[in-house]
């Protein structure tokens, strides 16, 4: 086939990659300490809401992450860096808290938004893979998320290291729906399209015509 690759060796390409992403992912684990409790109790506290931003990669895995806290009990938007040092910036409060992820944690405008956040009042907390960097040192919380070294592609492009994040982003997401004892009720109410919203219904009325039998 094309660039002197068989079929074998494609398909061993393939395969490599998804070990060396599950692989990021298992080693997101450790990012499981006294970081990752501080950060569960401030997105707790949090009376505002849960502001997540990112820049690049890490802002796809930001809007993931605010999605995802939404749906479970936890208020999140997903906040773009860059915009918000164009006036959006007048949105933060300090009954707010910024989930700011970045790898090196040196990204000049995701750095420059939370700085700016930080003096309106509003906690940081960081997400990266340096707990020296400057996103790290402005922060209330730092979840340090380390990978092995050869999980992204030229140790630049962010595949395993942007999944460590979502996975960490996951755990945020459960641990608070489970503290917050969330019922599945509201999600149903919050979920009422797509597949899924079908999906309720169905069972909904089922319930509902079994009730009544």
């Amino acid at each position: 086939m094309t660039d002197g690759l068989d079929r074998s060796e494609i398909i061993e390409l393939a395969r490599d990659v998804i070990r060396k992403d599950a692989a990021a992912v298992l080693a997101a684990a450790t990012a499981l300490d006294g970081g990752f409790l501080a950060t569960v109790q401030l997105l707790l506290a949090c009376s505002g809401k849960v502001l997540v931003t990112g820049m690049g990669t890490s802002g796809s895995t930001a809007q993931r992450i605010a999605h995802l806290l939404s749906v479970s009990g936890t208020p999140a938007l997903f906040t773009h860096a860059a915009d918000g040092l164009h006036g959006g910036l007048g949105a933060v409060t300090a009954n707010d808290v910024i989930v700011a992820i970045s790898k090196g944690g040196e990204s000049d405008e995701l750095n420059e938004f939370a700085r700016r956040a930080k003096e309106r009042g509003a906690p940081i907390v960081a997400m990266t893979a340096d707990r020296d960097s400057t996103l790290a040192k402005l922060a209330d919380a730092v979840v340090v998320i380390e990978t092995p070294p050869d999980t992204d592609p030229g140790g630049m492009i962010a595949m395993g290291s942007a999944l460590a994040a979502c996975a960490v982003g996951d755990t945020l997401v459960v641990v608070l729906m489970a503290l917050r004892q969330y019922p599945w009720q509201s999600f149903e109410f919050t979920h009422p399209g797509g597949a899924v919203g079908k999906s309720i219904e169905q069972r909904q009325q089922t319930t509902a015509e079994t009730g009544a039998s």
